[in-house]
């Protein structure tokens, strides 16, 4: 069995305001041959998948300045071009509404920061 090379596995979108975060997600991703881009905030995510076709999930925080990560889960959610993309919501806080209200919205999981490496079967099994 042949190891999956970056140009053959699945793309995903991190958005973080925190590049701290961004970048945990983006190694602990990245260790397990998932292809990267991170960006800071809901604007600069809609516009990149404005341009860009292969993304195949959305990794999002939920706590974020203008726009939060339910803000952009309701914009990929209404676009008919989007609307297929598994989100899974990440945050800092187990706020039981807040996970409610994003898994009622489309998310495909509310997960606790930070992200790991053991995490990352079951963000995969969204995809």
């Amino acid at each position: 069995m042949s190891t999956p090379t970056i140009g053959d596995s699945p793309h995903v979108l991190v958005v973080d305001d925190s590049i701290v975060d961004r970048l945990v997600v983006s190694k602990v991703l990245k260790c397990s041959n998932i292809r990267v881009t991170a960006v800071e905030g809901v604007k600069e995510a809609l516009k990149f998948l404005d341009s860009e076709n292969d993304v195949k999930m959305i990794v999002s925080n939920y706590c974020m300045p203008d726009l939060n990560g339910y803000d952009l889960l309701m914009e990929v959610k209404k676009s008919p071009r989007l609307a297929h993309l598994p989100v899974v919501i990440s945050s800092s806080d187990n706020i039981p509404e807040r996970i409610r209200k994003c898994l009622d919205g489309g998310a495909k999981d509310y997960m606790l920061k930070p992200i790991k490496n053991v995490d990352v079967p079951l963000i995969l099994s969204h995809i």
